[in-house]
């Protein structure tokens, strides 16, 4: 049990004497404490794990990139976007992350496996996961910078190499369906800019013009089915 300790001497202008002690001071801190250490851990760095190693990178950039080609500023707003990103993640990762509860966290939680080896099992089905999503030229780049030895299989690439790599294909990849998105937008402000240049209308922002025709063809394709299906679609392998 933890304890903090306040004392004081018998003279009035003595400093106070703190002291902090884990259980009764006599045994070296348990299996628990680090389990706890390990957790604050593995939660400091789940931004990153959840960027770098799930599919929540290409989803919100292709989303951003929809708004951005819109031209609707803050239409729908960063926290929709992000709500609807990390809902299509948890969707799309539910496969990978029900191995990994299967297979690493539950035996960990019944003592019939070690840290370690929950660790490595847990970190097979999420190896998987990005190497399907993982350009053969991005993962040779990152495994000739560190002289990695080739692979038998997926699951002996070391995953310093292949998170970077994954990420690496995953912004590629986002910015190709960003492109092909901006394309039939682009081609509204262009036709919306000639016409108003042809009737002298130069002092009018063609945006003001173009963005209700943009969003009257978002709307009438059916724009953020097509978008999310899109991103399903990219995904499966």
């Amino acid at each position: 049990m933890t304890a903090l300790l306040f004392g004081t001497s018998g003279s009035a202008s003595a400093e106070p004497i703190v002291g902090v002690t884990l259980g009764d001071g006599s045994q070296p801190v348990g299996a628990s404490a680090l389990s706890l250490l390990l957790l604050i851990t593995v939660l400091s760095l789940a931004p990153a794990i959840l960027m770098l190693m799930t599919c929540f990178t290409r989803i919100v950039i292709v989303l951003g990139f929809v708004r951005t080609s819109l031209g609707t500023q803050q239409m729908p707003p960063n926290q929709v976007l992000i709500g609807i990103a990390l809902f299509m993640t948890l969707f799309i990762m539910s496969p990978t992350l029900s191995k990994v509860n299967d297979e690493a966290l539950q035996p960990y939680l019944k003592n019939q496996l070690t840290q370690t080896e929950a660790l490595q099992k847990a970190s097979v089905p999420m190896k998987e996961f990005m190497y399907k999503q993982t350009r053969e030229k991005d993962l040779l780049l990152f495994m000739n910078y560190t002289k990695t030895p080739k692979p038998k299989t997926f699951q002996d690439i070391p995953i310093t190499v292949l998170v970077p790599a994954y990420a690496l294909s995953e912004l590629k990849t986002a910015f190709q369906m960003g492109f092909m998105i901006f394309i039939p937008f682009l081609v509204i402000d262009m036709v919306v800019g000639s016409t108003l240049m042809a009737m002298g209308m130069m002092m009018l922002p063609p945006v003001m013009i173009s963005l209700p025709f943009k969003i009257l063809l978002f709307v009438l394709v059916d724009g953020w089915y097509l978008v999310v299906k899109s991103l399903l679609t990219s995904f499966q392998t």
